[in-house]
């Protein structure tokens, strides 16, 4: 495989968000088997992350999991035995923490690699993990969502950026809450 980048696929149009599915929980665990079978020991977590890993919080009907291994850059170590399971590679960012990013179907799945210690593991699961336990900024981050897919978007990136700096003020609440004593183990 080629080591340039790969940009993400420009699907335009409308997002489609949707009510919490509780299904997506046990969505996520049939790709986390299907990952942790594929790679086997090299798979050093698989984590459920995104928009339908919060309960009660509308989302995108594509479960978003996080795939820790020791160095997303080596695809040797990982590629040909996700694509093998059924996700193909479709964003390749070198210049962003090395991430990678797998699409699956059944159920639809963005598979998102990061190399062991990425500090964007932890943003991810600070964001899931304060979404959780704060309902204002659930809703707050619902009605955005809600109110963004009303648009026409030239591809799900810009629908993703859109959200930025709504995504950036309740991060500043989640890290707030993480330093404190009640937080404790949500930067993790």
């Amino acid at each position: 495989m080629s080591e340039e980048s790969l940009p993400p696929e420009s699907a335009g149009g409308r997002v489609e968000v949707v009510d919490y599915d509780p299904a997506w929980p046990a969505q996520f665990e049939a790709v986390a088997g299907r990952v942790r079978a594929a790679l086997g020991p090299a798979a050093l977590a698989v984590e459920h992350v995104g928009s339908t890993s919060v309960p009660g919080l509308a989302a995108k009907p594509v479960i978003d999991a996080n795939l820790t291994v020791a160095d997303s850059a080596d695809e040797a170590a990982y590629a040909q035995a996700l694509e093998a399971a059924g996700f193909r590679l479709i964003v390749r960012e070198p210049n962003w923490f090395e991430h990678r990013m797998f699409k699956g179907a059944d159920p639809a799945t963005n598979l998102h690699v990061f190399s062991e210690g990425c500090p964007e593991l932890s943003t991810m699961r600070l964001m899931r993990d304060w979404l959780r336990a704060s309902p204002d900024d659930l809703a707050l981050y619902a009605r955005t969502k809600r109110a963004l897919a009303q648009q026409a978007w030239a591809a799900v990136q810009d629908y993703a950026e859109a959200k930025g700096e709504v995504v950036a003020e309740i991060l500043g609440r989640a890290r707030v809450w993480a330093s404190s004593s009640s937080g404790g183990s949500a930067g993790g």
